[in-house]
């Protein structure tokens, strides 16, 4: 058997998530489906991190093993010739057999981005969140400061959520404006359901100055969901990228979504 990684770039507009289900189309099954026509055979991925309906993706990492002798390029190129148009292999690479797309991963990041103007958007109205009312970036950047470290992150996550436990390792994150456009980046060791997209819609009420910049931090320390902000809209997020060890020889997306 061989192992293989592999990258993919999805648009989540069209689909449930990543992670396939029997009632909705995901990104998972297309993925599987496309591998399984070029192995001939049935072909099972595992993700880096699962991604919500309508979650976009540009780094996602995946690894699949199988004894079907595939060279790399056969694998990306036939494979993209069976996926949909809004999903692509963007590459495949051989790895050792102690690679795990998930449990190996150091880190994720994540981008959220927000279209503040008057006006809705028409081309990106499934690739970024729209938000009319004026927003202060700086304001919303000094209060993400306090989510950096290892904590609870109780409420920032969904009732849903599956996870054992609520704490997570924020390494860093940053609030910048360029133009119309407003970025949350996000990197963390791992992600709560939810997790982002909560941490965006109470940083909204902070950069409409709805609530002080000490807020994230009283939020922190209540860990209750109920009095943190909303939920951001999913058009808005963005999987960017997963740091693995160097022995893996896997360099993290140096793409990031940008408009």
């Amino acid at each position: 058997m061989t192992k293989f990684a592999a990258c993919v770039e999805y648009d989540g507009t069209a689909y449930c998530g990543w992670q396939r289900l029997s009632h909705a189309p995901s990104v998972q099954e297309e993925v599987e489906k496309a591998l399984s026509y070029i192995a001939n055979e049935k072909i099972d991925v595992v993700c880096s991190g699962r991604t919500d309906s309508g979650v976009h993706g540009i780094g996602q990492i995946i690894h699949f093993e199988t004894d079907v002798d595939r060279n790399e390029k056969a694998w990306r190129m036939g494979a993209n010739t069976k996926l949909p148009d809004d999903i692509a292999i963007r590459w495949v690479s051989a790895v050792d057999d102690d690679f795990h797309a998930r449990f190996s991963a150091l880190s994720r990041h994540y981008r959220y981005i927000i279209l503040n103007r008057r006006s809705r958007p028409a081309l990106l109205r499934h690739q970024v969140c729209w938000f009319p009312y004026a927003l202060n970036a700086e304001k919303m950047h000094q209060a993400a400061q306090a989510l950096v470290g290892e904590q609870d992150f109780t409420s920032f996550r969904a009732s849903g959520c599956q996870a054992k436990h609520a704490k997570r390792h924020v390494q860093k994150v940053s609030v910048k404006r360029d133009g119309d456009y407003i970025y949350i980046d996000i990197q963390a060791n791992a992600f709560l359901h939810h997790m982002v997209r909560n941490i965006a819609g109470s940083l909204l009420a902070i950069g409409q100055e709805k609530q002080p910049i000490n807020w994230i931090a009283e939020l922190l320390k209540q860990q209750d969901r109920t009095i943190a902000g909303a939920t951001a809209a999913a058009s808005g997020l963005y999987f960017v990228s997963v740091q693995y060890p160097e022995k893996f020889n896997i360099t993290p997306s140096l793409i990031v979504p940008k408009f």
